[in-house]
């Protein structure tokens, strides 16, 4: 047999790729788009707790992406204590490979590319469902995938008023100064989640908390408003869903099972199911269900996180990387 080979990219080849806001949510986009259209096959995320000590989880998010011909498998890391170490709270590598022959094409660094996408459905969810003249953001949480919701809905929507909060006093801080510097606009930092929300026109909630809790207060939220909480334990209280117009996730099948998302006891009280649910954000990218449609609706988007965003994302980086010759090639065979 032939030699095989596999390309590797690293964190650093892919900080050198220097994906664009644009390319990052169209890579994504495209990805749901093709979920919308049924072109994709998605595997509910499977779970492995090594020990409840540890205080962290790893994800395993599988999918396949027709038109890109390209399946994929993403295992991500998620320990609330990395902090103290130095280290990311997320940490993950993704694998690519050839759906046809079941041949491995790429392993990436996938931590930065688990961000950037979090932050591209984000804004894209936003896009869909927030009132186009959304002019001030609460974003609670600043996790590493809290950057990239705040600059792609700022791409988005160009904001008069952000708000951040998170429950370290020096992680919020150093959040809104590097949102500052990057954004080129003062971001204000609050000490509590109601002076962050209320009144938000778009409110985020990225939180990283050991254990559910309430925090985010369904009096908190404005009419009109769009809410995107994507916390691993829920920090939204029940009635939340109740003053919801329309109520979206990224993928149905992901969001009705597991032990783990900000609206899993509604889905497990009955407030959220099939029937209670407007639509998938892929139908609404695809075009075959209606997105925002009043600007008096009030909306919530719930996203847990689509292994076919990664891959997307992923082939998007895979493909700059071999124009401009980044990356390593390893012998797998």
């Amino acid at each position: 047999m032939e030699p095989v080979w596999l390309t590797f990219l690293n964190g650093t080849d892919v900080e050198r790729l220097a994906l664009g806001d644009a390319e990052i949510l169209d890579a994504v986009e495209a990805g749901l788009r093709a979920q919308g259209r049924g072109e994709t096959v998605i595997e509910p995320r499977v779970h492995l707790e090594p020990d409840p000590a540890f205080r962290g989880h790893f994800n395993v998010l599988r999918g396949y992406v027709a038109p890109l011909g390209v399946a994929g498998v993403k295992v991500v890391g998620d320990y609330v204590d990395n902090y103290k170490l130095g280290l990311p709270s997320e940490m993950a590598l993704l694998n690519l490979f050839d759906p046809r022959t079941g041949m491995p094409v790429a392993i990436l660094d996938a931590t930065a590319i688990t961000e950037m996408r979090t932050g591209a459905v984000t804004a894209l969810g936003a896009r869909h469902l927030a009132r186009p003249g959304s002019k001030v953001l609460g974003h609670i949480g600043a996790r590493g995938t809290a950057y990239w919701n705040v600059r792609l809905l700022d791409r988005i929507f160009g904001f008069e008023e952000i708000r951040v909060h998170s429950r370290r006093p020096e992680s919020r801080t150093a959040f809104a100064e590097r949102l500052e510097r990057d954004l080129g606009k003062p971001v204000t930092v609050t000490g509590d989640w109601e002076s962050c929300v209320r009144g938000a026109d778009i409110v985020v909630e990225a939180s990283r908390l050991p254990e559910p809790e309430p925090l985010l207060k369904t009096e908190w939220i404005a009419p009109g408003a769009c809410v995107i909480p994507y916390g691993t334990m829920s920090a939204v209280e029940l009635s939340l869903t109740d003053v919801m117009d329309k109520i979206v996730v990224d993928d149905w099948g992901q969001c009705r099972t597991g032990r783990f998302g900000a609206l899993r006891a509604h889905v497990e009280s009955g407030r959220l199911t099939e029937d209670t649910l407007h639509a998938e954000l892929g139908e609404i990218v695809a075009g075959t269900r209606p997105g925002r449609e009043d600007d008096a609706e009030t909306t919530l988007f719930w996203h847990r996180g689509l292994s076919l965003s990664d891959i997307a994302l992923g082939a998007a980086m895979l493909e700059k990387a071999a124009a401009l010759g980044l990356g390593q090639r390893l012998r797998y065979a």
